[in-house]
């Protein structure tokens, strides 16, 4: 009996994180995140992701927070940056770093495609990012 509701709380957790990994998708028109590397870290369930975030024109990443900190390069055009209702334009070029669990945003609101490098360093087995409304 133990084992099962266990289980389904193990579950229904993966569950509610695909979901909120499903929403951020969906409110992402012209946004493409491209994982590429992960690796644990030395600290006890630490691991890194490294990612490249592409924006066409108008893209837009919603409303999201991320389980530890992110550590990010503007590597093409510009981005339109909030961070906890604060909003900024960081351009090619310049780095940017968001704080564990603050919601930020980002769009891209120029007339070419912008490109982000962004490395997480996060606990293991939560989900990169979670949808805010």
């Amino acid at each position: 009996m133990r084992r099962w509701k266990i289980g389904v709380a193990v579950a229904g957790a993966m569950g509610a994180a695909l979901l909120g990994v499903q929403a951020l998708r969906a409110q992402q028109p012209g946004f493409k995140r491209t994982e590429l590397q992960k690796h644990d870290l030395a600290t006890p369930r630490g691991e890194v992701v490294q990612a490249r975030a592409d924006f066409d024109p108008g893209g837009a990443v919603g409303r999201h927070t991320h389980p530890g900190e992110e550590v990010s390069y503007v590597l093409e055009g510009s981005i339109e940056l909030e961070v906890d209702g604060k909003t900024q334009t960081v351009e090619a070029g310049k780095p940017f770093f968001v704080p564990a669990g603050v919601v930020h945003a980002a769009k891209n609101n120029g007339k070419g495609k912008a490109s982000v490098l962004s490395t997480y360093i996060v606990e293991k087995g939560n989900p990169l990012a979670t949808a805010m409304k």
